[in-house]
């Protein structure tokens, strides 16, 4: 594969993991506005346990494509 193409896909996987760090502080802070309010977060924990989970298969992906650039 194309260098470059390799590097574009790394960039890309580097923002998914980055935008996931968002998603799941932004959760975190509803759940905690949800406790506050005496509200459910049965909803909320899932969820997060779904943003977490797909975190974990954006880092492993951008692992992938380091390993194939010799990082």
């Amino acid at each position: 594969m194309d260098l470059r193409l390799i590097q574009a896909h790394l960039a890309q996987a580097e923002l998914h993991v980055a935008l996931s760090d968002k998603h799941i502080a932004r959760q975190i802070e509803i759940i905690d506005e949800l406790e506050r309010a005496g509200g459910s977060t049965v909803l909320a924990l899932d969820l997060l346990a779904t943003y977490r989970l797909l975190r974990a298969l954006h880092v492993e992906h951008r692992n992938v494509i380091r390993r194939e650039l010799g990082m």
